[in-house]
């Protein structure tokens, strides 16, 4: 027997085994790790953009955190659907707009309410997330003839003029097709500055501005907003709330099902209720029509 050539041929053998060995041992290796980072790894991140100002609905506080009450009701529809990444992005009213429009975020929310214009860009979702109020702003001198916005129809209708696509033309477009026998006179306009328009109910060119509470708030009614000086002749009417909804993009709609799904719970379960009481102090949902 040749001993030389048998050792040769063992020593080959050898070291196909161990290479073979090393290589099976590194590929149970890879697998484990590529399984075990698969777990959190692989789950869709869902971008939520949100307006950076709009107190107390969506903005950044003191801390550079995600706030407001749409962040907060968000923030529970994240934890009812923990099979996905949430991330919180403040932002821009245009850029979180287009941004959702493009895929660039996945769900957007700033108070946002529904139109049939906004319906062919985005999904929204069945349920509605919060209330926006919106009611008149007049002069003080009237409001013992202006009680609400059927007796400001009687009293002369005379509003101030709205952008055709500014949400609030769709408001007093559906209160006069609800009431043809007495319309409030509603012209369009390009958009102009709320200066300009408390400025026209104080100086009797129109005698009523239709207004966001939040807005006539944070412009007139505090004591360090810009207009503050107008809070000697104007006064507030409220209207009614408009729902406002998360914004969601087109091609999502699997994830559209599944958040309606989850803000259906938390109203059910009380927690948006417990949210509007910390953001506002009272429950806004009282006030959408029934």
């Amino acid at each position: 027997m040749n001993w030389h050539k048998l050792g040769r041929k063992l020593f080959i053998l050898s070291m196909v085994i161990a290479v073979a060995a090393a290589f099976t041992g590194c590929s149970k290796k890879t697998d484990t790790a590529s399984s075990g980072s698969g777990a959190e790894g692989d789950k869709k991140t869902v971008t939520v953009a949100y307006t950076n100002y709009y107190v107390p609905y969506d903005f950044v506080n003191e801390n550079g955190e995600a706030d407001g009450f749409e962040v907060a009701v968000m923030q529970e529809v994240a934890k009812k659907l923990p099979q996905y990444n949430w991330k919180f992005v403040p932002t821009s009213d245009d850029d979180l707009l287009i941004g959702v429009e493009s895929g660039k975020y996945t769900i957007g929310t700033k108070g946002i309410w529904k139109t049939e214009a906004r319906q062919k860009k985005y999904i929204f979702t069945k349920n509605y997330i919060g209330v926006s109020v919106i009611g008149l702003v007049i002069r003080k001198d009237t409001a013992d003839q202006i009680k609400d916005i059927d007796s400001f129809a009687a009293y002369s209708g005379k509003l101030v003029p709205i952008a055709p696509q500014d949400a609030r033309y769709m408001v007093i477009d559906d209160y006069n097709k609800a009431h043809s026998d007495r319309p409030i006179k509603l012209t369009s306009s390009e958009a102009f500055q709320n200066s300009d328009a408390y400025s026209w109910v104080m100086e009797g060119r129109y005698d009523a501005y239709l207004e966001i509470e939040l807005s006539y708030k944070n412009n007139i009614a505090k004591e360090d907003a810009p207009y503050h000086a107008f809070a000697d002749k104007l006064t507030y009417l409220r209207y009614k709330g408009i729902p406002t909804y998360p914004l969601i993009n087109k091609k999502q709609q699997k994830l559209a099902d599944q958040v309606d799904q989850a803000i259906q719970e938390l109203r059910d379960e009380g927690r948006i209720g417990e949210l509007e009481q910390k953001f506002f102090g009272e429950s806004l949902s009282k006030y959408i029509p029934q």
